[in-house]
């Protein structure tokens, strides 16, 4: 759950270098807006989101709940808020050999108003 809060702090947002501790080297996402994502394309884009810079809109998460699905792999669900567009999202995370947990996968659903 650290590594995900993280990944949503514009500070990390926004830095290649700190962004990159906690991706997967094979990561990949399904974005909230369908798009497909590979680890190359989101470290590139990653600093460039209004949700990376210090005096932009924040992402606000809740409900974060984490299950263990086997030794080194844990999956997370909880929702977001941002600019005031609701989405679940779901994370896969994977211990590599030295310990270090990081972001195997990762999908948003927008969650329609109403």
């Amino acid at each position: 759950m650290a590594g995900e809060l993280r990944l949503l702090e514009p500070a990390v947002r926004s830095s290649g270098t700190e962004a990159r501790k906690l991706f997967d080297p094979e990561f990949t996402e399904v974005g909230s807006s369908g798009r497909r994502w590979t680890y190359e394309e989101m470290l590139a884009e990653l600093p460039g989101f209004d949700d990376a810079q210090p005096d932009g809109p924040r992402i606000e998460a809740s409900a974060m709940r984490g299950v263990l699905l086997a030794p080194g792999l844990v999956h997370l669900t909880y929702e977001t808020v941002f600019e005031g567009r609701r989405a679940r999202r779901s994370s896969l995370w994977r211990q590599d050999e030295n310990g270090a947990w990081r972001m195997y996968y990762h999908q948003g659903t927008p969650v329609p108003e109403g």
